[in-house]
């Protein structure tokens, strides 16, 4: 199985090339989406001034295709400590700061002991990352 992060549906739904590579693992795994990527693309998408209607029905499709992963206890203290790793992991590299939703994201790739699919450079050549980036 493999957890999709929101870089990775940003660009399923862009259809770039990293897009595609997510549109493939879809057809070819079991998806998982952690339920803070669909408010992250809600508001992404809200900010870029799509319609509720179409902001709705990206994520309607996300709830189709994928299971909605939901921050269990487990997730919670596994994020914790995340997220002093990709904090030290940004600062060492001049990344940008991670937010509590990354290491959610990851934590529940990690708990579930599944892949995180993402493009974002601060998961780059971490334990149980697909990076599409670049």
């Amino acid at each position: 199985m493999v957890v999709l992060d929101t870089y990775a549906w940003v660009e399923y739904f862009i259809g770039s090339e990293k897009g595609l590579v997510v549109k493939e693992l879809l057809e070819k795994e079991k998806a998982i989406t952690p339920s803070i990527a669909l408010a992250e693309l809600a508001r992404k998408y809200k900010r870029e001034g799509f319609s509720e209607t179409e902001i709705a029905k990206r994520l309607l499709f996300i709830i189709s295709v994928s299971e909605i992963a939901e921050i269990s206890v487990e997730v919670a203290l596994k994020a914790s400590e995340l997220y002093f790793k990709l904090y030290k992991i940004a600062k060492e590299n001049k990344l940008r700061t991670p937010s509590l939703a990354d290491a959610i994201v990851y934590a529940t790739a990690l708990v579930r002991n599944d892949k995180l699919v993402t493009g974002d450079k601060l998961f780059k050549g971490l334990e149980a990352v697909i990076y599409i980036g670049e």
